[in-house]
């Protein structure tokens, strides 16, 4: 078997998830770590046993890397993505793929300049009740997705915020509950009832003033299919409750994921708490399957370790992509349209108006 050679960017708690993740791929071969920080690059390194790097072109180059995993904190995605790909590695980006559609851009050119696939981490599209959605869907269940719904109730305190510098700031982390921790269902939304229309919303702060960015968000959606969609994502909920995806069909069926329940996971820090399942599921003579799925799902959860198992199937997808010379499952245009929508939700907020699709960097 010929082995990828990979290296990472980002020596944080999130590059050691992605190592993980890469300890149970045969077919992955990690040699090279790259931090801005000379110390804690080598630390991360000596611990992996692999060479430690400051600089992403001459880590690809030295060490002939065929992938380079971006782990940075979201405002400092673009930089080491655009150095990767014009040495002609292929990107794999943590989501969301950028903080701005101006960096999402300048990473997009750049990989399609250089011939190389760029993909974004979405893992929660791996879950099997997330797939069942999606394949319900395509097999026309649903007969046309009129109507999808996101909602978080999440909670992060004070201890979290102050876990690394750059949380809870617009310059470290590129905005609050949308770019941190709601991208996933956002993405979701997104993959199931397709391209946007028309967004209106409000972001807001309601429970964390030691912070400078949205700790919620609330925003209604019209789809391009003629369809509605509802967001409402938050980080103001002591304790977390959960988090859901649901969609809704022109013939009435509904089908739902609850993606995470209790205490939302920190990477590094917490574990996940609940198995993901579907919460509800309407399509007919299929009813009864909820209770099967349920237990399932619950048992695969209990035979792996949910932190790094859907990493390393979407890294797995990635490298089989970079084989097969196709595109990714999740691909850096799929990341880009993440960002335009909570992009669209604080322009909407700022100008008091809605906004229209396609957006353009500012």
């Amino acid at each position: 078997m010929k082995k990828t050679r990979i290296g990472l960017v980002g020596c944080g708690k999130v590059g050691h998830l992605h190592v993980g993740a890469l300890r149970g791929l045969p077919e992955a071969e990690f040699v090279a770590a790259c931090g801005r920080t000379p110390e804690k690059a080598h630390a991360f390194a000596r611990q992996y046993s692999v060479t430690a790097y400051t600089d992403v072109a001459k880590m690809v180059a030295t060490e002939k890397l065929d992938l380079v995993l971006i782990c940075t904190p979201h405002p400092e995605h673009a930089a080491p993505t655009i150095a990767a790909a014009r040495a002609g590695a292929h990107v794999l980006v943590e989501k969301p793929l950028a903080s701005t559609l101006a960096d999402c851009d300048a990473m997009l050119t750049a990989a399609k300049e250089s011939g190389v696939l760029l993909g974004t981490i979405c893992q929660r599209r791996f879950y099997p009740p997330c797939q069942r959605i999606r394949a319900a869907i395509d097999e026309g269940k649903l007969d046309r997705p009129v109507l999808g719904t996101a909602v978080m109730f999440g909670w992060r305190d004070e201890a979290y915020y102050k876990s690394d510098p750059w949380r809870g700031s617009w310059a470290g982390e590129g905005g609050g509950v949308m770019v941190n921790q709601a991208p996933h269902q956002l993405d979701l939304l997104l993959w199931y009832m397709g391209e946007v229309e028309e967004v209106f919303g409000y972001w807001g702060n309601l429970n964390h003033p030691y912070i400078e960015v949205e700790d919620t968000a609330v925003a209604v959606v019209r789809f391009k299919n003629g369809g509605l969609g509802n967001i409402l994502v938050s980080n103001s909920q002591n304790p977390a409750i959960n988090c859901r995806v649901s969609v809704h069909g022109s013939n009435g069926i509904s089908v739902g994921v609850q993606t995470d329940g209790g205490a939302m996971f920190v990477a590094g820090m917490s574990t996940i708490i609940e198995a993901p399942y579907n919460d509800i599921w309407t399509v007919r003579g299929e009813e009864a399957q909820l209770p099967k799925w349920k237990e399932e799902d619950a048992q695969l959860f209990k035979a792996i370790n949910p932190m790094e198992y859907f990493h390393r199937l979407q890294i797995q997808e990635f490298l089989r992509a970079i084989n097969e010379g196709r595109p990714p499952a999740v691909t850096g245009v799929d990341g880009r349209r993440t960002v335009e929508l909570f992009t669209a939700i604080y322009r909407a907020t700022r100008d008091r108006r809605a906004i229209r699709f396609p957006l353009v960097a500012e």
